[in-house]
């Protein structure tokens, strides 16, 4: 589980942050997983009190936005969901298409009290 390691990492980016911008106190972090990123959003809440024990983070709340996975068809253009799809275009069945997202990992938001 690769989760731990990633989100240890998201907690030290922090909190780095917060102590060059005088942050005290963190109340939430939100971050943003893509639908098809190779992090699991679950495995990365469950992996969260281990990577804030002992921290200046150790009494935030974790907040986990999923993005979708969304593809444009470069045949009739219409946007459409990637996953459940099996790469084919709903709309046309054209199989040529382009990854608009769902591959991202972002820190969004760092909620201070």
């Amino acid at each position: 589980m690769h989760e731990l390691g990633i989100m240890i990492s998201v907690v030290e980016t922090v909190e780095k942050f917060a102590k060059e911008n005088g942050i005290t106190e963190i109340e939430t972090l939100v971050i943003q997983i893509g639908e098809i990123s190779s992090v699991v959003p679950h495995f990365a809440q469950a992996c969260y009190p281990a990577a804030i024990d002992g921290t200046m983070m150790e009494n935030t709340e974790l907040k986990i936005e999923i993005i979708p996975a969304n593809c444009r068809c470069n045949n009739c253009s219409k946007i459409f969901g990637y996953v459940g799809s099996r790469g084919i275009c709903p709309h046309c069945e054209a199989e040529d298409w382009e990854l608009l997202g769902g591959e991202e990992f972002n820190i969004k938001e760092i909620v201070a009290c």
